[in-house]
């Protein structure tokens, strides 16, 4: 996989939102690591979308559309 992209410390603070009382560091870098995968494969299914469209340009719906493939929603 590519260099990791998201920050570690909003990481943290989201397992925090979650419950969680204290987080080790490579938990933190782990779950970096597998949102940037999801967030990668949707980019991906957006883009697709975009050009399916005719645009160069990934619009909020084309998200919106790859999120509920990509996540099951």
């Amino acid at each position: 996989m590519a260099k990791l992209e998201l920050a570690v410390a909003p990481m943290h603070r989201i397992c925090k939102l979650a419950g969680a009382d204290r987080v080790s560091e490579s938990a933190a870098k782990e779950l970096a690591k597998a949102l940037q995968e999801v967030g990668v494969k949707m980019a991906k299914e957006a883009l697709e979308y975009a050009m399916h469209a005719g645009r160069k340009t990934i619009k909020a719906e084309d998200i919106e559309i790859a999120a509920r493939k990509v996540m099951g929603k």
